[in-house]
């Protein structure tokens, strides 16, 4: 094992249970054992604010983080118990890449697209705007409209596209270029001085497929839909990553690699040594 291992994981159908897929019961008091281990830097990495996550620590008993990247890589916290500070030295690098255009700026610039609706206040932040968009929307062509209209505007976007599963509605969230997850863990990374063979990251859903599919090493939990899944790996097929994406099968310890047990199950593939640490402890 080496000194540090930095552990990147979404929550929501990812370390969270709350999709349809069943939970193997033991494997959030594994995840707990592992994270407790004192080389383990331990990064939760969502779309949800900061009161959504401290909701969810609480809610589903998980382990407090070393650093929360929240509301899709937007905004990055370090935290040392329930204290959370903001970095602001992230908002500073991101900023830049809308053109000095203001979120409000942003809304009215795509108001007009009628496909397009805005979320809740609680859902937006100084540089995320998220939108809901219905299944039947051909949301390819949508975002290609959006991008062609914030490029004209000298705005460098993501667009970031995802499900949400039990509301069966789409989600669509506009980023600075460099505010993916994917930029904020580099980012971590990089001042954290923890390289890619130290990293790895754990995820279920489209906007976790600019990490799934990077060189960071990367576990699809079992749980994820067949549509994702394939998604990964036709993008790590083209990128020449398809060596740093792992696909959770289940069979690890018993367990059936549906969130936290896929979570385990890839920690282990990349990192062997860990079985041991676990049992020795």
């Amino acid at each position: 094992m080496r000194e540090r291992l930095l552990i990147c994981t979404d929550l929501d159908r990812t370390l969270i249970p709350n999709g349809v897929a069943e939970e193997s019961p033991e494997a959030r008091t594994w995840f707990h054992k592992l994270v407790a281990l004192p080389e383990i830097v331990l990064a939760y990495v969502t779309g949800r604010d900061q009161r959504l996550v401290m909701e969810a620590v609480e809610e589903y008993e998980l382990p407090l983080p070393a650093f929360v990247l929240g509301d899709v890589g937007s905004t990055i916290y370090a935290c040392t118990g329930w204290n959370w500070e903001a970095w602001e030295a992230w908002e500073t690098h991101i900023a830049p890449d809308w053109g000095g255009c203001s979120h409000a700026q942003l809304v009215l610039l795509l108001q007009d697209l009628p496909s397009l609706q805005l979320q809740e206040e609680s859902r937006q932040n100084t540089h995320k705007l998220s939108y809901s968009v219905s299944l039947g929307v051909n949301h390819r062509k949508l975002m290609e409209a959006m991008e062609r209209r914030l490029l004209a505007e000298g705005v460098r976007a993501s667009l970031i596209w995802s499900i949400d599963e039990p509301a069966a509605v789409g989600l669509l969230d506009v980023l600075p270029a460099r505010a993916t997850k994917r930029h904020a863990i580099e980012f971590l990374m990089e001042q954290q001085g923890i390289g890619l063979a130290d990293t790895v990251f754990a995820g279920d859903s489209g906007n976790d497929l600019p990490v799934l599919v990077s060189p960071i090493p990367a576990i699809l939990v079992r749980n994820a839909s067949t549509e994702i899944r394939l998604e990964a790996q036709r993008l790590a097929n083209k990128a020449g990553t398809a060596s740093t994406l792992y696909l959770a099968r289940g069979g690890f310890c018993g367990m059936n690699g549906n969130y936290a047990a896929g979570i385990l199950e890839g920690l282990v593939h990349y990192h062997p040594a860990l079985t041991a640490r676990l049992e020795s402890e």
